[in-house]
């Protein structure tokens, strides 16, 4: 099951106290306060792992408790703190303040790490407040409590490339074709319910990662169809492609209904490279080519995922064109 959104409550561990006492041995009648301090609470750390690709984990246990320190004792000995806590989550998730809507970062390469809350310092004891004209302290600190926090994880994919268009576009079929996917595969709308990442491998160790997006529809940017639940996914891709099948009714008003989508939901995003990818070629013949006016296209293809045409062409210039935005920066 893929799992993109869950709220934790987080706590951190709170800090021992500080401790009371005075020196007690044979032979020294007036030993003075050595009360210890109390060692800090843990805190709770989340970090980026390779070996996951869902926040399914998150959905069984709504609470995670940072161990406390323990209280300062005689001798000046001090607490023991407390041990701290790391959760692991796949790269690509954003951590939210679920009480403020605050970003509180997001992690993205492997092995990437956030403290989310910090553990409570241990409290002093009557040691620490020993002075010349103080001599014997009875005062000691209670620790301080660590910090608690709702927080939502959102996970966004990290993939070079994002295959957007409307339920049985082919993106599916396109995906299980040029990489190892397999993404179910089926003759009726929203086949896909989840997204699915595949790697394409070209020759020379050449390699892209794509993302098949479940269909956009009009109105996805408001939460329409699958909407707003998967169009978050899209958000780090280098470029998109668009997919319109070859026996659409309206190539042009499908192509714009498309983009526009992409508009509404973030204008930043439709400003990325973009590709149009006719499919099902197979229905029309290998050499026929739609008439289309696209807004800034790098390039227009045919294919048919189904008959393994024109795919070397549609890999070949997308490496290309990701060579181009790697170099630049993009």
């Amino acid at each position: 099951m893929f799992i993109d959104l869950v709220k934790v409550q987080l706590a951190a561990g709170t800090g021992g106290s500080g401790c009371t006492s005075f020196r007690r041995e044979w032979r020294t009648p007036l030993g003075g306060p050595d009360g210890g301090e109390g060692g800090r609470g843990g805190d709770i750390m989340i970090r980026a792992d390779n070996n996951l690709s869902t926040l399914l984990d998150y959905t069984y246990r709504e609470k995670w408790e940072a161990e406390r320190g323990e209280h300062g004792m005689g001798s000046n000995k001090s607490g023991r703190s407390g041990g701290s806590i790391t959760l692991p989550v796949p790269p690509g998730t954003v951590i939210k303040d679920a009480d403020t809507g605050e970003i509180i970062g997001e992690l993205v390469e492997n092995g990437e790490e956030i403290v989310v809350a910090k553990g409570g310092r241990g409290g002093k004891g009557n040691s620490f407040f020993v002075t010349a004209t103080h001599q014997a302290p009875r005062e000691w600190q209670p620790g301080e409590e660590g910090q608690v926090r709702n927080v939502e994880l959102e996970l966004k994919l990290i993939a070079d490339v994002g295959l957007v268009g409307q339920p049985n576009a082919g993106k599916s079929t396109l995906l299980s074709v040029i990489s190892a996917a397999r993404p179910k595969i089926a003759d009726y709308p929203f086949t896909t319910l989840a997204p699915n990442l595949g790697v394409v491998k070209l020759s020379d160790s050449r390699t892209f990662v794509v993302a098949d997006i479940p269909g956009i529809i009009e109105g996805a940017h408001e939460g329409k169809g699958l909407g707003l639940k998967f169009l978050r996914h899209i958000e780090r891709t280098r470029l998109l492609a668009f997919l319109i099948p070859i026996d659409a009714m309206d190539w042009q008003d499908e192509y714009a209904k498309l983009r526009e989508e992409i508009r509404l939901y973030s204008p930043e995003l439709a400003l990325r490279p973009h590709c149009v990818v006719f499919t099902k070629l197979d229905l029309m013949g290998e050499d026929y080519t739609p008439e289309i006016e696209t807004e800034g296209a790098f390039a227009v293809f045919s294919i048919s995922a189904a008959g393994r045409l024109g795919l070397d062409t549609l890999n070949a210039t997308i490496w290309t064109r990701l060579l181009e935005l790697k170099k630049a920066g993009g």
